[in-house]
């Protein structure tokens, strides 16, 4: 995936005690027999901090 130009995606991970949080419950609801489809991305959702920005070139 490549942003369009004007737009800019910053993906990092979060403070140490959420990051716990959602690796715990990803492992969880794996262990829980839910689906990695659903479980996988929501736990990195919860783990990562992902912003979208736009900004414009200033004339």
């Amino acid at each position: 995936m490549v942003p369009r130009i004007g737009v800019s995606v910053d993906i990092r991970p979060r403070d140490l005690p959420i990051v716990l949080i959602g690796a715990a419950g990803g492992a969880l609801a794996l262990w829980a027999g839910a689906s990695p489809e659903i479980a996988i991305p929501v736990a990195l959702l919860i783990v990562l901090d992902i912003r979208v920005r736009r900004w414009r070139r200033r004339v």
